[in-house]
C-alpha cells in the first residue's frame, strides 16, 4: 500500500511538473509573439519614413538638418530592431519619435507642405502606425509581466532555473 501511495504521489508530482513546464513555455512564446507583432509595425512605420522625408525635401526651405537627423534616427531604430533588445529598441524609438514630432511641428510653418496630399497621407499612416505600436507595446509589456511573474513564482521558479527560462525586458521608449 505504501508503495502504491508513493507511486501515485510521484505520478501526480510528474504531471504537475509537466503542466508547470508547459505553462512556462506558453508564456515565453506569448512574449515572442507579442514582440513579433511590434516588430512588424515598427518595420512598416520605418518603411514610411523615407517617403515622408522625400515629401518634405520637395520644399527647398524645409529643415535639412532635421531631415538628416530623422534619417539617421531611422537607421538607428532599424539597427536596434535587428538586435532584438527591448532596451536598445526603446532608446532608438524614443529618438525617432521625437524627430517625427518635430517634423509635424515644423510642417505647421509650411502651408503648402501641409496641403500636400502625399504628406498628409504619410502623416496619417505614420500616426495610425504609432497608435497600433502603442497598443501592441501594451500587450507586449503585459506578456512580459506574466512571463516574469511565472518564472519567479515558486515552484515554477525551480523548473525555470533548470530549463533556463529567462526574464524578458519590457519595452519602454526614451520619452516615456
Amino acid at each position: 500500500m505504501i508503495g502504491f501511495t508513493l507511486l501515485l504521489l510521484l505520478f501526480v508530482a510528474g504531471v504537475y511538473a509537466v503542466a508547470l513546464y508547459n505553462q512556462l513555455v506558453l508564456v515565453k512564446h506569448n512574449v515572442g509573439k507579442a514582440w513579433a507583432n511590434i516588430d512588424v509595425l515598427l518595420k512598416q512605420r520605418n518603411d514610411e519614413i523615407p517617403k515622408l522625408v522625400d515629401a518634405c525635401r520637395t520644399y527647398a526651405q524645409f529643415e535639412a538638418g532635421l531631415l538628416a537627423h530623422l534619417a539617421s534616427a531611422r537607421a538607428a531604430a532599424v539597427a536596434a530592431q535587428q538586435g532584438a533588445s527591448a532596451r536598445a529598441v526603446g532608446i532608438a524609438e524614443g529618438a525617432l519619435r521625437a524627430d517625427l514630432a518635430q517634423i509635424a511641428v515644423i510642417a505647421e510653418a509650411y502651408p503648402d507642405l501641409r496641403a500636400n496630399p502625399q504628406f498628409r497621407g504619410l502623416q496619417a499612416r505614420i500616426s495610425g502606425l504609432e497608435t497600433a505600436i502603442a497598443e501592441r507595446r501594451e500587450f507586449y509589456n503585459e506578456s512580459v509581466q506574466i512571463n516574469n511573474v511565472a518564472i519567479e513564482s515558486f515552484p515554477a521558479s525551480v523548473l525555470a532555473g533548470w530549463f533556463a527560462f529567462r526574464a524578458a525586458e519590457p519595452l519602454t521608449f526614451a520619452d516615456d
